[in-house]
């Protein structure tokens, strides 16, 4: 949900594009998400999530108070790997969970978004290492 705000305040452009095609991924991995509950015989529903929800509240926080853009952008990067960071521990710890119940499938169907998650993580650090985000915020 916090994407498509981060896409709007972006101004690099290959954060912006790596920030859509990650929501775009995000897409396929609730798909799958549905697999897991259908394959489990469960029926998803949402939860509260402490703290997914204060990781979100201090992006939303922090991007609020940064006026110069690419300082923004740095801060958005920031912001948008702690979430990627949060959600590698969650599908890791779900991924042995299922691997400990023999879940297969299920297991597969997790990995593939680890996969991705870690590449959208590896994707940012390159866009703020690589592609000069973080060196034009410190200037």
């Amino acid at each position: 949900k916090s994407l498509p705000d981060m896409i709007e305040l972006a101004t690099n452009r290959d954060l912006s594009a790596g920030l859509r095609a990650h929501k775009d991924e995000t897409e396929k991995q609730i798909g799958r998400l549905e697999e897991v509950f259908k394959a489990l015989g469960e029926k998803p529903k949402g939860v509260t999530c402490p703290a997914i929800d204060g990781i979100l509240k201090e992006a939303k926080e922090l991007t609020g108070e940064i006026a110069d853009k690419q300082v923004l952008d740095a801060g958005i990067i920031a912001a948008a790997q702690a979430v990627e960071h949060y959600e590698i521990t969650r599908y890791g710890t779900l991924i042995a969970w299922a691997n400990e119940l023999g879940r297969d499938n299920v297991a597969r169907l997790l990995t593939t978004n680890l996969n991705e998650e870690k590449a959208a993580d590896k994707k940012l650090s390159t866009v703020a290492d690589a592609r000069g985000v973080n060196r034009k915020a410190a200037s």
